[in-house]
């Protein structure tokens, strides 16, 4: 799922930690972004409230967690 305006990095982040799969961001790029790694989050965050912000994919690896994801983007529908 595309994403853009993650400005709530910190709820964004607690969905991550909460998934049991992997979540990975992708740009248009081709760079990939493990999220379940915490250095890899400074990265990908700073991605996402920089210019690239609107150029990346959310890819979970468990549809459970996609769920969360939708979940959190229904409650925040700014950020799709």
């Amino acid at each position: 799922m595309k994403i853009k305006n993650i400005k709530d990095v910190e709820t964004f982040l607690k969905v991550v930690d909460e998934c049991k799969g992997d979540v990975t961001l992708t740009s248009v790029y081709g760079d990939k972004f493990n999220l379940k790694s915490k250095l890899t989050q400074y990265v990908a965050v700073s991605a996402l409230i920089g210019n690239h912000g609107e150029d990346l994919e959310l890819w979970c690896t468990d549809k459970e967690d996609e769920m969360k994801f939708l979940q959190m983007f229904k409650e925040n529908p700014e950020m799709v």
